[in-house]
């Protein structure tokens, strides 16, 4: 567990066949942004998702040669097969992410779950030590649902796959039952695998901003310091936020628009969401708010109502704060079930790390491209144009 992939080595059994046990996914959260993790992580593992960066460092350097890499490309590429035997020999991810007991942040891993690689990307990342850009791969890993066994984990499946006298077959018998059902089905299973965990749906406060004096509470106030003065360029930032949100796996953003100050409606950007093909395909226009407030400074319900009243059918709501939600304003929302995705202050210093890690650039090289393209971006239009594009 000293690097973040961590390959069992390969078996082989009595019919010759090839597998590897395993591969021990580790992240350190106290090691984001140096000079050994110049990237970020994200565990979502309630909702059945982890983006995770390989390995690679190196300028000018292939990514798919970086050790870590290389193991995961081949198991991706097991993980989607179309194949039965391909899918019962590749190796589950076993993950991991280590945690900070008694202020020590080095030694302890915690457990997050278990599941394959669903997406895998290339990307530019920008190292902030070295001051050097370099190519590297992102992986979206699926999370599978521990219902059926109650939250446990039982290792004897991981140990089974290291018996050289076990076939896979036997020990496919010993996986959990979303990994049997995965490999009976393939890909096509994930959504109904995805682990979900119900949880209050009210958050407080201190856990939509950042705690003061870590990394993502740097970056808001740079935000907010950023556009305060002409908050309403903070559209711009907010409108590439809730792109990367809403897109997704059988998902497709269509670029609408940034809204002119007089005239617009009400909206501050326009853009679509589009899912599934053909002729069954469902169109949703994307209907965003923008508020660059101070981060003590909660969204008033009010704005919030504005939105909502002015949604249609068949528009989403997106509403981007640099502050945070009241449970009022929470209460509402899912009392009433609006459809509309509300990101807080963390979700947005969050969002804006990775954003300029994939664009290559730092913090304040990110706002200014964004901004430079800002009025660029400008049109008043009806919201509705956006479907015939």
């Amino acid at each position: 567990m000293e690097k973040g992939i961590n390959p069992i080595a390969t078996v082989t059994d009595a019919g010759g066949a090839v597998r590897r046990p395993a591969v021990l996914i580790s992240s350190s959260p106290h090691r984001e942004g140096s000079e050994y993790t110049p990237w970020r992580d994200l565990f979502d593992v309630d909702n059945g998702h982890i983006r995770y960066f390989g390995d690679a460092k190196t300028p000018g350097g292939d990514p798919a040669l970086a050790p870590g890499n290389r193991v995961l490309l081949a198991a991706h590429a097991q993980h989607t097969s179309f194949s039965w035997e391909d899918r019962a020999a590749a190796p589950p991810l076993l993950f991991f992410r280590r945690k900070t007991v008694m202020g020590v942040p080095k030694g302890y891993v915690a457990f997050q779950g278990y599941g394959v690689i669903e997406r895998v990307e290339r990307v530019s990342q920008f190292n902030r030590k070295s001051g050097a850009t370099f190519t590297n791969y992102v992986f979206d890993f699926v999370v599978f649902s521990m219902a059926t066994e109650h939250e446990l984990f039982d290792w004897t499946w991981i140990t089974a796959r290291r018996e050289p006298a076990l076939t896979i077959a036997e020990t496919t018998l010993l996986s959990p039952r979303a990994w049997r059902t995965y490999v009976d089905r393939g890909p096509a299973a994930f959504t109904g695998l995805r682990r979900r965990a119900a949880k209050l749906r009210i958050t407080r406060r201190e856990a939509q901003l950042p705690a003061p004096n870590t990394p993502e509470y740097r970056v808001l106030d740079t935000v907010y310091r950023y556009y305060n003065g002409r908050k309403h360029r903070f559209e711009g930032l907010a409108y590439e936020i809730a792109k990367r949100l809403l897109a997704g796996s059988g998902k497709r953003i269509v670029e609408g628009w940034i809204t002119r100050m007089s005239g617009d409606g009400g909206a501050d950007f326009i853009a679509r969401i589009d899912m599934g093909e053909g002729f069954g395909a469902v169109r949703q226009i994307i209907y965003g708010q923008a508020k660059c407030v101070a981060l003590s400074s909660g969204t008033d319900a009010l704005d919030i109502a504005r939105t909502v009243a002015r949604l249609k059918r068949g528009w989403f709501g997106v509403f981007v704060t640099t502050s945070y939600f009241s449970e009022r304003v929470q209460m509402e929302v899912i009392e009433d079930e609006y459809p509309i995705l509300l990101v807080s202050g963390l979700l947005v210093a969050e969002q804006t790390i990775l954003l300029a890690e994939e664009a290559g650039l730092k913090l304040h090289q990110y706002l200014d491209r964004i901004d430079s393209e800002f009025d660029r971006r400008l049109a008043n239009r009806r919201p509705e144009e956006v479907l015939h594009f």
